[in-house]
């Protein structure tokens, strides 16, 4: 297919673009066709920046991480500046639920070293731990968020309705929620690194947990 003999749009505004069509189409209807005609260009245009659709979509990826927000303000302590920080990743992404799956997708974490190493560099752990913390906290973020949007995508509750006579403990349970899903997100993660904190303190890091009683 022949290109044009200059670009006449940039890789940033068809990816913002592509997004675009994402959150009005859904990922699946996604096309170079629909994101030429947002642009007002022909499609082959978009083949100055983009090999094929694939690295279109890893560029909406990237577009999507550079949008997380900072932290205003300082948190009272290490523990709520990452759940500040969490919370703002997982909002920034259920903004485009429809394009959510390519962070899983076309995960880019060589655009997160330099979000590691402050992290490394702030957390008050043993650096024996740190990586555990940062790849604990980092699955829960995305994992959670991405199911999330999987359900605002199909337009579905993240919980189906429970019948309470098959399943009376998990009705029970569901019923005395006092939290919605972004608190129950953070409650979550609150309770994660208290238990981080507590392992620190009995010195039971490193080692399993006893379980036998």
């Amino acid at each position: 297919m022949a290109r044009p003999s200059k670009p006449l749009i940039s890789r940033s505004s068809a990816a913002e673009a592509a997004l675009e069509v994402i959150d009005e189409l859904g990922l699946e209807e996604l096309s170079l066709s629909h994101v030429a005609r947002k642009l007002g260009v022909r499609p082959p245009s978009l083949y100055h920046h983009f090999t094929d659709k694939s690295e279109l979509l890893q560029e909406v990826a990237r577009i999507m991480l550079a949008r997380m927000p900072t932290v205003d303000g300082a948190p009272p302590s290490f523990e709520e500046q990452i759940i500040a920080r969490c919370v703002l990743t997982r909002r920034t992404l259920l903004k485009h639920p429809n394009a959510a799956p390519l962070i899983l997708r076309y995960f880019p974490r060589h655009l997160l070293l330099a979000a590691y190493e402050r992290a490394a560099s702030e957390e008050p752990y043993p650096t024996t731990i740190q990586l555990t913390v940062i790849d604990a906290i980092e699955k829960y973020t995305f994992g959670t968020a991405l199911f999330e949007a999987s359900a605002r995508a199909r337009g579905v509750d993240p919980m189906p309705p429970v019948d309470g006579a098959k399943f009376p403990s998990l009705a029970q349970a569901i019923a005395d929620n006092p939290f919605g899903d972004e608190e129950l997100f953070v409650e979550s993660l609150r309770m994660f690194l208290v238990g981080v904190r507590q392992r620190l303190a009995t010195g039971s890091v490193g080692r399993p947990l006893d379980t036998a009683g």
